[in-house]
């Protein structure tokens, strides 16, 4: 029984304890680091990064945030063997892991089988060759010990702890050991290649190393196998570091922008360059000079395992000297380096025993602790180590932090891979870890994950996870290469487009390419005045316009218009409704411009093949482009016009010209540029006119009879016989006849099949701006069902036509936009995409839109050929006139184009002019010429 005095005295000294603690607080104050130092210090990390990703200040960077080469993380479908070493500490291991290989693995799961193999304390000091001969002849003995085949070849990963520089996934350099390796004749080496010297020294194995990876990737790695969140890797045990998923297009040390690639920061060496200098204690400073690499990984020496023991006993050391402990009692023991380690405060900080454990930690230390004494002692060990999950949490917030302002986000859901015995082993590091930056970072939802031997299994992974690339890059590029176009095809091309325009000419037969006299037969020459009335009918539009050529002032003109849908149901119902919706929105456009009673000419821009046998007279041939409005093919759009107008008996109107889209965009442009004399439509649809020589067309006797009387039947005495006419070629239709089968994709056939005219405007459908977008939804869907894309899930948006419309190909494939953007494209679609998702998905846009360039370029080529040879002219100099969303709005088609049609038709200088309001500019100046000159 305790009697009242002991009672007293023991109470007495419990009270002491704080005071002890207290004066802890205050010897310790500068380890002691608020929420607003860690802020600062996380910016100061933040710039470090910066600074190392630059090629310019990569090279003075302590940080120095090295490219790994591993492009991607697990998506679950990963398999294979491998062989793995894992070196990094003073045991290495030899493994065998099996990822989805053999029974009883569960799907997705991970087998491993391994041993550890001692160093010899002379190996980490002697000859690197030593060293690495000792692993391979280890990995011999693996190899036996599991009675695995020497003959047959296997993979092999290496997880290399150190350092490195890599310039390829296979090849790294050692730039410095650290953790007491010392091994000479390394440093600057290829550490892959003299592995596999070492291999080959031993002899009798039969390996392919592919990849040398840092122990912080391949955490990353094998928490990501489970949890796609994952990419973020870190270590806290006897050294730290940490790597993440960084874009590349921020990544100069590494050619290419497109996609992410592991970044392995080397965060150790932070404060190298007296970036901490404010936040280093003097222990810090006197740990650091006795260490064996002065000046180098400061920021490890703060954070590691390798140190937090030895910083506390530094602490406790100079606290004794001053008499704050022990009543001033210094041992040998406690003046010896090493003699406290981070298992020490690890056990110091326990919960229940933590007093217990540090009286007797002390008592090993041949100390006489008192209780206050172990109170105060426990306190230092707090505060190192909570120090040191501080600065963790700050470089790790920071790292968080260029995620999301990478890409943008004002939330987001990450996960990071943790792995190290500091981390692991510590009762309270983990904790702290977390909470602190939940604290420092509010707005992102931070899940932490531990690795199950993350080194060795991560290697491994990122070995299979390059096979997975590798493979699925060879089998997507084998797709594209269906799409790609060589040389010697664009010629093919070019001289079956050359041959259609000749047999259309000649009216042989049912040609693929129609070649229909617009009537047409000048340009305009700037004389051209008055107002007229433009109608458009576009793919979904249908378009109303007043112009006013100005007499006395050339190529001048004013543009008012009105646009009006044209409903799908009206498209596709009966033509008689589709006319009275025309002479609707006719009516609307009179009364908001106040002119109905104004009888006005006006011209027709009909885009649509149509068979004209005068300039106001136009039968329609076919519908394109979406259109199927019933008993409207083989009629006179003109009159179906007029009809309408007189059925609605509210205006009259002078209809004094039809004319194709192709058509008027070539007369729109040619009144500002004379050497105009080809129209190019590169939309929706797509279609050339030019002009022909009148000798080369062969009409009919009621064509000739209207080419020579002219369109109201009288001819000016003297003028000479027209000799050119502008043709409609309607190119759209080449292939109609088999003549471009040899360069049809099973996409392209899938589309031609399910539209509305199945076998008819073959061409325009391998270049036309309705079709692209449906030709990479089917060959998105078909690698989405190959395993290519997506992780195979073909969903219900994937599967539906027209989803992908042809300007998400121009947004796409902007050089202004990044990944980011683009998986929200794929998102807005219901389409969920990784980053090496969204690179694919650009690679398919990219090759179907520029296969449609280059066949619209060789095209060109045969059409600007003809026209020179026509006229006998070694070198032409003539001007494409173009109207169309996807040669305006699409970053590469026009550029792609003119390239090719050069390149196909080195003798003919082609200047290509955008056209503005073309197509009805243009129907209101054939107008102006047809009614100011009496005919064409």
């Amino acid at each position: 029984m305790f009697t009242l005095q002991l009672l007293s005295f023991l109470f007495s000294k419990i009270q002491e304890g704080p005071t002890k603690k207290l004066k802890v607080d205050s010897f310790l104050h500068t380890m002691c680091l608020h929420d607003d130092q860690l802020s600062d210090i996380s910016a100061r990390f933040q710039a470090e990064m910066k600074k190392g990703l630059s090629a310019e200040s990569n090279a003075a960077a302590a940080v120095k945030m090295l490219p790994t080469h591993v492009r991607s993380t697990p998506d679950g479908s990963e398999r294979g063997q491998f062989l793995v070493l894992d070196v990094g500490g003073s045991k290495f291991k030899v493994l065998r892991v099996k990822v989805r290989e053999g029974t009883g693995i569960r799907r997705g799961g991970v087998e491993m089988e391994e041993r550890s193999y001692p160093i010899p304390q002379e190996l980490l000091v002697g000859r690197g060759a030593e060293l690495l001969d000792h692993v391979s002849e280890s990995l011999k003995d693996f190899l036996h010990e599991k009675n695995i085949s020497l003959e047959k070849k296997h993979p092999l990963a290496f997880t290399f702890s150190f350092p490195c520089e890599l310039s390829a996934l296979d090849q790294g350099s050692l730039l410095s050991w650290s953790k007491n390796f010392r091994a000479q004749g390394l440093q600057g080496k290829d550490v892959v290649q003299a592995l596999r010297d070492a291999i080959g020294r031993t002899g009798g194995m039969n390996t392919e190393v592919l990849a040398v990876v840092n122990d912080t990737v391949a955490t990353m790695m094998t928490c990501g196998f489970e949890d796609k969140y994952c990419e973020v890797g870190l270590i806290i045990g006897t050294g730290t570091n940490a790597c993440y998923m960084e874009e590349l297009r921020h990544i100069d040390l590494v050619e290419g922008d497109e996609g992410r690639m592991c970044v392995n920061t080397e965060w150790g060496a932070f404060g190298d360059d007296g970036a901490l200098s404010d936040y280093i204690t003097e222990f810090d400073r006197e740990l650091d000079a006795a260490s064996n690499n002065p000046g180098k990984q400061i920021f490890e020496k703060m954070v590691s395992g390798m140190y937090l023991g030895e910083l506390v006993r530094l602490v406790v050391l100079k606290m004794a000297t001053l008499g704050l402990l022990f009543a001033g009692h210094v041992s040998n023991a406690l003046r010896t380096k090493g003699k406290v380690t981070t298992a020490h405060v690890a056990a110091m900080e326990e919960y229940k025993n933590g007093l217990e454990n540090t009286r007797l930690i002390l008592r090993d230390l041949d100390l006489t602790p008192s209780l206050e004494d172990c109170i105060a002692v426990q306190h230092v060990s707090t505060i190192v180590s909570f120090r040191s999950s501080n600065l963790a949490a700050a470089g790790l917030a920071a790292i968080l932090t260029r995620i999301k302002q990478n890409r943008k986000l004002r939330t987001f859901r990450i996960t990071v891979g943790v792995d190290g015995t500091l981390y692991k082993t510590h009762p309270q590091f983990a904790k702290r870890l977390h909470k602190v930056v939940r604290r420092l970072l509010p707005e992102c939802q931070v899940r932490f994950v531990l690795s199950d031997s993350g080194s060795s299994k991560g290697a491994a992974l990122v070995t299979a996870v390059a096979q997975r690339l590798a493979s699925q890059k060879s089998k997507v590029d084998e797709t594209l290469s269906l799409f790609r176009l060589s040389s010697e095809q664009l010629q093919v091309v070019k001289a079956r487009m050359r041959a259609g325009l000749e047999a259309g000419l000649r009216g042989e037969g049912p040609a693929e390419i129609k070649m229909l006299p617009s009537f047409v037969s000048r340009l305009p020459d700037g004389t051209e005045h008055g107002k007229y009335l433009a109608l458009v009918l576009g793919v979904s539009y249908f378009k109303v316009m007043l112009v006013n050529f100005k007499k006395g002032l050339q190529q001048s003109s004013q543009v008012y218009h009105k646009i009006y849908t044209v409903p799908l149901e009206i498209m596709q119902g009966a033509g008689e409704e589709l006319f009275d919706h025309f002479a609707q929105c006719v009516s609307d456009f009179l009364d908001y411009m106040g002119i109905k009673n104004t009888r006005l000419p006006a011209g027709f821009t009909f885009s649509f093949p149509c068979e004209q046998t005068a300039i106001d007279a136009g039968t329609l041939v076919s519908w394109t482009k979406g259109f199927k409005a019933t008993d409207c093919e083989g009629h006179d759009v003109v009159d179906m016009l007029r009809d309408a107008i007189k059925r609605r008996n509210e205006f009259e109107l002078d209809i004094a010209a039809v004319a194709n889209d192709t058509v008027a965009t070539m007369m729109s442009c040619a009144y500002e540029e004379a050497q105009c004399e080809i129209g190019l439509i590169a939309g929706n649809g797509t279609n050339v006119c030019y002009m022909e020589e009148l000798k080369n067309i062969k009409l009919t006797e009621q064509k000739e009879r209207q080419m020579d009387d002219g369109s109201d039947g009288e001819r000016k005495a003297g003028e000479a016989r027209i000799q050119t006419m502008c043709m409609n070629t309607e190119w759209g239709g080449l292939g109609d006849h088999g003549s471009l089968n040899d360069l049809i994709t099973p996409y392209d056939a899938e589309v031609d099949l399910n539209s509305l005219n199945p076998g008819k405007q073959r061409f325009e459908k391998l270049t036309g701006g309705m079709y692209l977008g449906e030709v990479v939804r089917q060959t998105l869907l078909d690698l989405t069902s190959r395993g290519l894309l997506f992780r195979g899930n073909v969903t219900d948006a994937l599967k539906t036509p027209g989803i992908f419309q042809t300007k998400y190909l121009s947004q796409i494939e902007s050089d202004r936009m990044a990944l980011l953007q683009v998986r929200s494209i794929l998102q807005g679609l219901r389409l969920e995409s990784t980053c090496d998702d969204s690179i694919i998905v650009k690679e398919v846009c990219g090759a179907v839109s520029r296969r449609a360039a280059q066949l619209c370029g060789a095209g060109m080529a045969a059409v600007v050929e003809k026209i020179r040879e026509n006229r006998g002219l070694d070198l032409l100099n003539i001007t494409v006139g173009v109207d169309g969303k996807l040669y305006k709005l699409h970053p590469h088609f026009s550029e792609v184009l003119q390239e090719t049609a050069r390149v196909l038709a080195p003798q003919c200088h082609m200047t290509f002019v955008q056209s503005e309001e073309g197509r009805g500019k243009g129907a209101a100046l054939i107008t102006a010429m047809t009614r100011q000159k009496g005919e064409m």
